[in-house]
């Protein structure tokens, strides 16, 4: 198993990506502490995991602030003892257009999904620091880190500002065995995407029309590339932006889409 005995933090983990990135984990060995703000689903996918034999807890909380972002990582340590891996994976959009997007909508964009990576890297990092063996952390970025969507403005800008903070990071902690990374999904099958890029046909065949494998990507596919940055694989590797996109990032032009 390759991390067995880790002990991995993944904040957005209720559902989606973060769930999936939670139970790849475990199933490698790894003691998970799920961070959200859902409880009920928090609770449950906790539960899940500890029914199949892994060592989890849920902890409820908002990560895009500072207090209860440090929360969290207080009390995988104190569950568990250490915190080795930190997957930042809480995020949220806003369907907008930019003439309608307003400052309230704008900030809890940001602050959910570029300042909670912040606030937990720099608590799971000092952890680190502190216990002396290193670490790995992975920022959940985006193919709209890159992509202009006109309707996603804030979702966008603050993927775009995951990568640089990534980078960022990794030049800030390397010397202390701390390796930062990023993943950039394409479109994925969550709650999210179908909440927002999927809400309608037209929005699905355009997707679709600039992914030259044809198909929508799967959380499992995401939690692959998350376990590979996780683990010792990945140890030379660190400031980097991962894109499981099924092509999407070097396409410049429409492929056809079965009717």
């Amino acid at each position: 198993m390759r991390l067995k005995d880790k002990v991995a933090v993944v904040t957005g983990a209720a559902q989606g990506i973060g769930l999936a990135i939670a139970e790849r984990f475990s199933r490698e060995g790894a003691k998970v502490a799920i961070g959200d703000i859902n409880a009920e689903k928090g609770f449950a996918a906790a539960a899940k995991l500890k029914a199949g034999g892994a060592k989890a807890v849920f902890h409820e909380g908002d990560v895009g602030y500072r207090a209860q972002a440090e929360a969290l990582i207080a009390r995988a340590a104190a569950e568990f003892g250490r915190v080795d891996i930190l997957v930042n994976n809480a995020g949220i959009t806003h369907n907008a257009d930019f003439l309608d997007v307003t400052e309230e909508d704008f900030d809890r964009v940001l602050r959910t999904n570029l300042k909670s990576a912040f606030f937990c890297g720099q608590a799971a990092a000092r952890k680190m620091v502190k216990q002396g063996n290193g670490g790995a952390i992975i920022n959940m970025a985006s193919v709209n880190a890159l992509l202009a969507i006109p309707n996603q403005v804030p979702y966008a800008v603050s993927k775009g500002g995951l990568n640089q903070l990534t980078r960022v990071m990794a030049v800030g902690l390397a010397r202390h065995r701390i390796r930062v990374n990023a993943i950039g999904p394409g479109t994925i099958l969550t709650e999210l995407s179908r909440s927002s890029v999927l809400q309608n046909e037209e929005a699905t065949r355009m997707v679709l029309s600039r992914t030259p494998i044809g198909r929508f990507g799967e959380v499992e596919e995401v939690a692959s590339v998350a376990l590979f940055l996780a683990s010792d694989d990945a140890s030379y590797m660190t400031g980097q932006t991962i894109y499981p996109d099924g092509g999407r990032l070097i396409l410049n032009y429409t492929v056809p889409v079965a009717s």
